[in-house]
């Protein structure tokens, strides 16, 4: 019995075929990009505006500022929401900045002063140290300091630092803040003494989600989103960010930008 002879396989150029599968990569990115900005628009919508109106309306309920609301639980209820609601908020401002910056949108570095960002950083943050205790302290003087960054990404990179540092360090400590230039950067370091993690725990410690302890021993609130904005928006203005930890007695955080 004879089989029929099979045909000769077609022609296809292997070019053609990773051109055809780039084409087809190129166009799911788009779509996950679309996709992304769809989720951040509705996020910003409907999630963020409700809770503005939560938080706002809680703290006037809290002040009483209509009037006596008739029991003291009731104005520690209100406190209870707004405090909530503002955690929640900053929960979601957190995730979107990550779906952001993950997307490759948001930022665009110039040349700007390094001084006045760090000035309105902690100038923000001094209450917040004050009533723990804590002492920011800025080293930088240098007025002609300039750096290739946004001063968006900047602003939010300290926020994320000095509270982190703010909150690890026990009262009386200092919380140091520098910056110098060497070798064409700009170095932008955040120092505290007290509790901070072990070294080999810092690469995990920069993905989202992230945390130092486990959840039976936390003392700490967050959601382990910090490091990991703090390291896309480093990156997103062509730097990069690292921390060197002694377990249990001091942290250093360090921001590394280009120099103007």
């Amino acid at each position: 019995m004879s089989f029929p002879q099979p045909a000769e396989a077609p022609n296809w150029p292997l070019e053609a075929a990773r051109e055809a599968a780039a084409e087809e990569a190129a166009k799911m990115s788009g779509k996950d990009d679309f996709g992304r900005r769809a989720f951040l628009r509705m996020v910003s919508h409907e999630l963020r505006t409700p809770l503005n109106s939560i938080i706002g309306f809680s703290d006037i309920l809290n002040q009483e500022l209509y009037g006596p609301l008739g029991s003291p639980q009731y104005v520690e209820y209100a406190g209870i929401i707004r405090d909530s609601g503002k955690k929640l908020l900053s929960l979601f401002n957190n995730v979107l900045d990550i779906v952001r910056l993950e997307s490759g949108g948001g930022l665009a570095p110039m040349n700007e002063p390094v001084l006045p960002i760090i000035e309105e950083a902690i100038a923000k943050l001094r209450p917040q140290a004050t009533a723990g205790g804590v002492t920011l302290y800025n080293r930088v003087a240098d007025e002609d300091l300039h750096a290739w960054l946004d001063p968006r990404g900047l602003v939010s990179c300290l926020d994320h630092l000095l509270r982190n540092a703010i909150e690890f360090s026990p009262a009386g400590e200092i919380v140091e803040i520098n910056a110098r230039r060497t070798d064409g950067h700009v170095i932008l370091t955040v120092f505290n003494r007290g509790d901070a993690p072990d070294q080999g725990d810092v690469e995990r410690l920069m993905k989202p989600f992230e945390q130092g302890e486990n959840a039976e021993n936390r003392r700490h609130e967050g959601a382990g989103l910090g490091w990991a904005v703090v390291r896309l928006n480093a990156e997103a203005m062509g730097g990069a960010f690292g921390v060197v930890s002694r377990k249990g007695e001091a942290l250093k955080a360090i921001i590394r930008l280009k120099a103007a």
